[in-house]
């Protein structure tokens, strides 16, 4: 086991008061909410608690509140059935060019079928223009979907003006939020969101619950067809102990977000501002303040950033390179590539994310270990030499 994590993008542990609110529902409590008896109706009874938990931590109406697999099973339903809903043959949908594989890979998907998927670029800071949002804008636009704040280099998206952008042009907004729950306030009715994508297990909470709000009068075709569960708009016996745990998180995180946030800002920008100041040839991604408070990615040239990732496991340390939906590829991360990093800039790239079990002793830990292995690292590059050799 890793002593310090520092993965906390990638899921979290269950806290212990969510488990010890599952639990009950996994043994005496576990009947099927969809039956008539009394058992059945202590289900039921957690699963309508739960969602009015969801429902006041958004800003919105239990009745808009669906509970689904997980973040990705939201972003598929948001988009597929926007597009399905939206009652055009094809039609225009905005995204941009750093979403989550959940968002991209269904818009390629849309994009088989006949739809028109314009992606939008982003500044150096992984900023999108809403200037240039605007000007993307269609006859048939019926979608915009733009992430809130980004799983890889933290940057946080003007969403208040894309919300306002899209109410005045009367087209669907949708955002995945799974990253900014529990880390940003949202408020759907002041953001003017109409779809929004959440997932349990990044606020402490378990793995394989999700939640889309959908606000009402969205025009939203079913994605699961079967029974008539989640008001006979996503099917399937629903998953009660993973509804309670989320409910419970989500409440919890709300709770503790603003004194949560005032202590992880202080320990992130230290992190950063340690490891820039002893790492020469290193770099910031993302925005420097307008990005998640737990967030910290940086491109170290001259060295893989796998190879970082597995000597920081030797000391204890758990990261990452980036999604850890993509930690399997060889390719470098398309939203380093698309902030302007080369390639092999974008190779030599960690992620640091803290959350609310890290402390400053291994923040020190970390500004510690981490240059001497950056230093042996490019000790053994040629590249490197190379460099110092033009630098003398």
């Amino acid at each position: 086991m890793n002593k310090i994590y520092m993965d906390n993008a990638a899921t979290t542990p269950v806290r212990n008061e969510v488990l010890e609110a599952m639990i009950p529902y996994y043994g005496e409590l576990y009947g099927n909410p969809s039956s008539l008896y009394q058992t059945a109706s202590l289900s039921k009874r957690a699963v309508e608690h739960a969602r009015a938990q969801v429902a006041d931590a958004l800003g919105a109406k239990p009745d808009e509140i669906y509970f689904t697999g997980g973040g990705t099973e939201s972003d598929n339903w948001a988009l597929i059935g926007a597009a399905d809903g939206c009652g055009k043959e094809g039609g225009h949908i905005i995204t941009t060019s750093i979403e989550h594989h959940a968002v991209l890979h269904t818009c390629r998907y849309l994009e088989e079928k006949g739809f028109d998927i314009t992606y939008l670029p982003v500044d150096a800071e992984g900023l999108v223009t809403v200037r240039e949002l605007e000007q993307a804008i269609r006859p048939d636009t019926f979608l915009i979907s733009v992430m809130f704040a980004n799983n890889e280099i933290g940057t946080i998206q003007p969403i208040k003006e894309i919300g306002r952008l899209a109410k005045e042009r009367n087209i669907l907004f949708h955002t995945d939020a799974v990253q900014a729950v529990g880390h940003i306030p949202i408020d759907v009715n002041v953001l003017n969101i109409d779809l929004l994508s959440l997932s349990a297990h990044k606020i402490y909470g378990p793995k394989g619950v999700g939640v889309l709000y959908v606000r009402k009068g969205t025009k939203l075709k079913s994605f699961i067809h079967g029974g008539a569960q989640e008001r006979g708009r996503r099917a399937g016996t629903e998953n009660v102990p993973g509804i309670v745990g989320m409910g419970h998180a989500i409440e919890l995180v709300s709770a503790e977000m603003r004194e949560e946030n005032k202590r992880l800002i202080p320990l992130r920008d230290r992190l950063i501002e340690e490891i820039l100041t002893a790492v020469p040839n290193a770099r910031l991604n993302g925005h420097r303040t307008e990005r998640l408070p737990g967030n910290v990615n940086i491109s170290f040239e001259f060295v893989e950033g796998e190879s970082i990732l597995l000597l920081l496991d030797t000391k204890g340390i758990a990261a990452s390179s980036g999604s850890a939906c993509t930690s399997g590829s060889l390719d470098p991360s398309h939203v380093l590539l698309a902030i302007g990093l080369p390639h092999e800039n974008a190779h030599g790239s960690i992620r640091l994310t803290l959350g609310r079990h890290n402390t400053e002793s291994e923040v020190n830990e970390v500004i510690r270990e981490l240059p001497p292995i950056i230093e042996r690292l490019r000790g053994m590059s040629p590249l490197y030499e190379d460099f110092i050799s033009t630098q003398r």
